[in-house]
């Protein structure tokens, strides 16, 4: 798994709630009382960076991933 400088990961708080990090960084973009808050910022975080978008579960693993850019096989249309 990669937890470089392009992705940015929804993780659960150890104090409560959810935070927003930049693979690779110690301190979170932003802090949420919701996962649903986390992942919509995150997620408009991710596209204007365009990195990869990660959603922890709270075990850790990731639960589902989204890719803004950098896309080896973007859908055709």
């Amino acid at each position: 798994m990669s937890k470089g400088p392009k992705t940015h990961h929804v993780v659960p708080n150890p104090d409560g709630g959810w935070d927003v990090k930049k693979g690779g960084a110690s301190r979170a973009s932003s802090h949420h009382e919701t996962k649903r808050d986390a992942i919509d910022r995150g997620r408009e975080i991710s596209r204007n960076q365009n990195t990869e978008f990660r959603i922890h579960n709270k075990d850790g693993r990731i639960a589902s991933s989204d890719s803004h850019g950098n896309d080896p096989h973007p859908p055709q249309g």
